[in-house]
């Protein structure tokens, strides 16, 4: 918990907002990347070993939008968040960020930042084959 996870479609693009957010303070050491074919493993993993009861939340729901954006090709960013105003400074960045996907996992919930991106809706053509 405590933290913000975003996937970018290409290798630079993440390493762009890298650059923005050590120009905001956050340093290397509160970052963590995801190669796809890392990501790819890491959800694999977690939706064999789910509870069936697992089905029925969020959760796992964005489980599945990371596996797919994986395919697809996506470089993730895990960005330390533990407290209010660290995780205000990234959701504010967000936009200019430009990531396919953005979430806050706090203590209680997850926040999709993405939904916040001015004009953007969700276009089910645009999503990751073999999502929906």
């Amino acid at each position: 918990m405590g933290h913000t996870l975003m996937a970018f479609p290409t290798e630079e693009a993440l390493q762009s907002a890298k650059a923005a957010l050590a120009a905001q303070g956050f340093g290397s050491a509160r970052l963590v990347e995801y190669t796809p074919q890392e990501m790819l493993a890491q959800v694999t993993a977690e939706l064999q070993t789910a509870s069936p009861l697992a089905n029925f939340g969020y959760e796992l729901d964005l489980v599945r939008v990371h596996k797919a954006f994986a395919e697809d090709g996506c470089s993730f960013l895990v960005v330390e968040t533990g407290d209010e105003a660290s995780a205000a400074r990234v959701a504010d960045l967000v936009p200019s960020l430009h990531p396919v996907t953005a979430q806050r996992y706090g203590r209680f919930m997850i926040e999709d930042l993405t939904e916040k991106l001015p004009g953007r809706q969700l276009d089910k053509n645009a999503l990751p084959s073999g999502l929906l």
